[in-house]
């Protein structure tokens, strides 16, 4: 991803179970300005990502936008996330995630609505990589949950 202007609206979640660390890391890959237009809707606030002018407190509205419209459960329960922080590269956002401790993964369930409420024909493509087991899938507004079993 990274093509400045674009038509089209799609992001990419990467999550991986790392075994020996009991972690489960999550890398969210947005469009920074699609990001920013759903905060300023979403809140009613100018964020201005990015720049000198970006809110001060835009770390707090991101982790609670992300709590709201993200969800995973693990073995059929839910998973609650520590938001980790963003970065910025180019014209996308980088959101960083973590789960822990995850002692196994039988299956994993994955919620993703981010964006759907401002961009309809938002896509969240899903890239898993859990007990050496790659699986993606797309997450859309009318099907917004996908469940991986390994087992």
């Amino acid at each position: 991803m990274g093509f400045g202007m674009h038509k089209y609206y799609i992001s990419i979640t990467k999550i991986n179970y790392v075994k020996e660390k009991k972690d489960v890391q999550i890398v969210m890959r947005y469009f920074i300005d699609d990001v920013e237009t759903c905060l300023n809707e979403r809140f009613k606030k100018s964020f201005e990502l990015d720049t000198p002018d970006e809110l001060g407190k835009t770390d707090n509205f991101l982790n609670l936008y992300v709590h709201q419209k993200f969800k995973v459960r693990i073995n059929g329960k839910d998973t609650g996330f520590k938001y980790l922080g963003k970065e910025y590269k180019t014209d996308l956002i980088l959101i960083y995630l973590e789960i822990q401790p995850i002692d196994s993964t039988e299956e994993i369930e994955v919620q993703n609505r981010m964006l759907f409420e401002t961009f309809s024909e938002q896509q969240n493509l899903i890239k898993l990589n859990i007990n050496d087991v790659k699986k993606t899938f797309i997450l859309t507004k009318n099907a917004d949950t996908d469940l991986l079993k390994f087992n």
